[in-house]
């Protein structure tokens, strides 16, 4: 079987490579040469653990391509489409450019026999819209909803907790030529979703909405939980509890960020009011307010505890919007990093893999090579990502290295007790402040 993926992004290049280890003769393209020739090269373009080795392993096989040349589709069983679709310039809607490009340049090189399947998270009403588009060409189409977390793409991409197909009714050929493409991982058990367009559309943006609902909710909590002194991670851990709540995405702290939770859920509002439903999907605009409050939060604090030391300097640990990736689009952490230098605060920061892409988003931010060089000079610590290597920091030899005393836990991700037990003085969001050991 060949495989085709338009779009070799984040989406796209870890589709491409898990198509290829699944032993079929796969081609990525891409308009960005750059990008293609570091991918001919095994190197991906972004931090993903486990995709360099899938991608070396795939182009030393030969089962995996990669070209600017669209036509080279030709031939091709099935062409995933896996563009971006980015949050429209001076609205809230998705932005379609992408994937409608990519349909444009497929049609001269498709036909009967090729299923064409849309990977990306698009509104609902597009797929039928490009059905249409390109049914006189012969071919179909399906669409295919990926559920990927960022820093466990391959392990999401080969393992998935389910499938979704859209499909135009009747489209038994359609389904079939998936099961096959997904034939490997369907064997180990899968559960597998046939639906219509609309529906398959919704699946994705419907679960973005959900977790992003959830992280706003307990945040809300965190909120609430300062001004009456109560812990909102003890908080958590009793309402988890609940087998109808359940703990996770129940972290209290600086929010989400990332290329997809913000972006889907105002394209969600957005998407509703044109269809008349606007007020339906009303609760979202405060999730997502909620959400931006804990980044003011973050900034409040720092500047108090700056005002109270009389200094001005602060170490920033973490600049991804989640650990496990480079990513820092709508990072939380890199924008509480803006708003402190905009008020003239001194911000030197670290992240053990987003230092280029946070670098290339915020050339005046000061990045420093390693945690000690970060902490120097600090007045404040402050983690806005949870890196595993933050949260094994030994406070003691922290203490060592820095003369700051004051940490901002941004993620109630580190052990308070020990930090307060090394003479610092913790202070999470929602959680009570933890006081220095005598």
């Amino acid at each position: 079987m060949k495989i085709a993926v338009i779009g070799c992004g984040y989406l796209g290049a870890v589709h491409a490579a898990a198509m290829a280890s699944l032993g079929y003769d796969t081609l990525g393209v891409d308009v960005d040469e750059a990008k293609i020739e570091r991918l001919r090269r095994g190197e991906p373009p972004f931090f993903e653990p486990g995709l360099p080795e899938l991608l070396q392993q795939g182009v030393g096989a030969g089962t995996l391509r990669f070209t600017t040349d669209v036509s080279e589709v030709v031939g091709s069983d099935v062409i995933f489409i896996a563009v971006g679709t980015p949050q429209r310039a001076g609205s809230d809607a998705a932005d379609l450019t992408y994937v409608d490009a990519a349909v444009e340049s497929l049609l001269p090189h498709i036909g009967e026999g090729t299923l064409v399947a849309g990977k990306s998270t698009v509104p609902v009403g597009t797929a039928q819209r490009l059905a249409e588009r390109i049914a006189p060409t012969g071919a179909a189409l399906a669409w295919n909803p990926e559920f990927l977390r960022e820093g466990f793409a391959v392990e999401d991409t080969l393992a998935p907790d389910r499938l979704v197909y859209g499909v135009a009714d009747r489209d038994d050929a359609s389904v079939a030529r998936l099961d096959a493409v997904y034939a490997p991982i369907l064997e180990r058990g899968t559960d597998r979703l046939v639906v219509n367009f609309a529906t398959a559309e919704l699946v994705k943006v419907s679960a973005n909405a959900f977790l992003a609902t959830k992280i706003s909710f307990i945040n809300a909590m965190a909120e609430l939980s300062e001004t009456v002194g109560a812990d909102v991670t003890q908080l958590a851990d009793a309402i988890g509890l609940d087998a109808r709540i359940g703990r996770r995405f129940l972290n209290a702290g600086l929010g989400f960020g990332g290329g997809c939770l913000p972006k889907d859920i105002r394209a969600f509002q957005a998407r509703a009011a044109e269809l008349g439903h606007g007020e339906t999907l009303g609760f979202l605009r405060e999730v997502d307010q909620i959400n931006l409050r804990r980044r003011d939060r973050m900034v409040t604090l720092i500047d108090r505890e700056l005002a109270r030391l009389g200094g001005d300097r602060v170490a920033m640990l973490g600049l991804a919007f989640k650990p496990n990736s480079d990513d820092v689009r709508d990072s939380p952490a890199l924008d509480v990093c803006r708003r402190l230098q905009e008020g003239g605060r001194v911000v030197r920061a670290f992240d053990p893999e987003a230092a280029e892409t946070a670098g290339r988003a915020m050339p005046t931010l000061d990045i420093a090579g390693s945690i000690d060089e970060a902490i120097r000079d600090a007045d404040v610590i402050a983690l806005g990502t949870e890196w595993q290597q933050f949260r094994e920091l030994d406070p003691s030899e922290v203490a060592t290295r820095t003369g700051a005393r004051v940490v901002i836990d941004g993620r109630n991700a580190l052990d308070a007790k020990r930090w307060a037990a090394a003479g610092f003085t913790v202070i999470g969001l929602g959680r009570p402040e933890m006081a220095p050991a005598a």
